[in-house]
């Protein structure tokens, strides 16, 4: 699990593309105490560790993975959003994220103000139905909250120490962002969609089961 307060931007420093694509990402921070076998959410994504020195860290990316998330175009010397796994004795300052997207969406405004910048975002209909305003989503790995929400599109707005700190202060209109929703968005969803389908339907035979009439 992941909290979506992103730690550095790491810089991609080598692609080996194919069916299991071969990432080295050169880091710092998230390299402290980092074991192979460890995850790390690389913008939005959760991936294991390969390898790693002191200054980077290798993954395995495959190829389901590419095909559902924008990791697939990245490109050498791009920045990426880097977080380490979320620990038990940690302050919590995001949101629950599992590092598992629900889709891509793209960037189709950007709109500068005196003192944030707002995003403008398309995604599809089957994710922007488990938004929310105020509530939260993860784009790139970032934790951000929604401010307002649309049919097939919605907005955020990012402070200066966002824009600095992460890869979306370099993001521009038609750009792909990764997307997870929030999880527990998710399982109410689920839950009533439950209910929904098991809900008896209303009849004089039911009404006496449940004791309102005779």
């Amino acid at each position: 699990m992941f909290t979506g307060i992103v730690e550095e931007m790491g810089i991609v420093e080598k692609i080996d593309r194919g069916t299991l694509m071969h990432l080295i990402i050169r880091a710092d921070k998230v390299l402290s105490k980092t074991k192979i076998g460890d995850s790390i959410n690389v913008n939005g994504i959760c991936l294991t560790a390969v390898n790693l020195d002191k200054k980077r860290v290798a993954f395995d990316v495959m190829k389901e993975t590419q095909e559902k998330a924008n990791l697939k175009l990245l490109k050498v010397g791009e920045r990426v959003n880097l977080e380490r796994a979320m620990s038990a004795n940690a302050r919590f300052g995001g949101h629950i994220i599992s590092g598992h997207i629900d889709g891509v969406g793209i960037v189709r405004k950007r709109i500068k103000g005196s003192d944030e910048f707002w995003l403008h975002i398309e995604a599809e209909k089957n994710l922007t139905a488990f938004l929310v305003d105020k509530g939260s989503i993860a784009i790139d790995g970032v934790s951000l909250s929604v401010v307002e929400v649309k049919k097939n599109s919605f907005s955020v707005a990012l402070i200066p120490h966002t824009l600095k700190s992460t890869t979306l202060g370099f993001k521009q209109e038609n750009n792909k962002v990764n997307l997870e929703v929030d999880m527990l968005s998710k399982y109410v969803f689920r839950y009533f969609e439950k209910q929904k389908d098991s809900k008896p339907k209303l009849s004089k035979e039911y009404l006496k089961k449940m004791g309102y009439i005779e």
